[in-house]
């Protein structure tokens, strides 16, 4: 009997390479207050993604199972970072930029995240 449970696990690496081969040309689009909103396609998401896993891993020692914090706006770069960390095995660790900046130093702290992604003009809430 035919079953509708799939036969591999559901893993962020899977979504990203089927995203980027077979919905390579759909667009992502973010705009975040510049005049004109930012558009690329799944498929360079996809390998922007790539390397800064690439990046984690080689540049920065990020190991599987790494803590990796991120400190992001909503946009093309912090979708590439939700898809990188945890195809390379890593835990992703959002931190929330809309807390008291009290609460947001006690996660960060308590966390330890070896590593944490800041968009650069989160730097000086960070």
């Amino acid at each position: 009997m035919q079953s509708t449970m799939q036969d591999v696990p559901l893993l962020a690496s899977r979504i990203l390479n089927h995203g980027a081969t077979v919905h390579g040309a759909a667009r992502v689009t973010t705009w975040a207050g510049e005049e004109e909103p930012r558009r690329r396609s799944f498929a360079e998401v996809g390998a922007r993604a790539a390397q800064l896993a690439h990046a984690l891993r080689y540049e920065l020692g990020v190991r599987e199972s790494d803590v990796v914090g991120t400190l992001m706006w909503n946009n093309c770069e912090h979708l590439e970072a939700y898809l990188a960390i945890p195809s390379m095995g890593a835990v992703l660790h959002t931190l929330n930029l809309r807390l008291p900046p009290e609460q947001l130093v006690w996660i960060a702290n308590h966390a330890a995240d070896p590593v944490i992604l800041v968009d650069g003009s989160l730097l000086p809430m960070l």
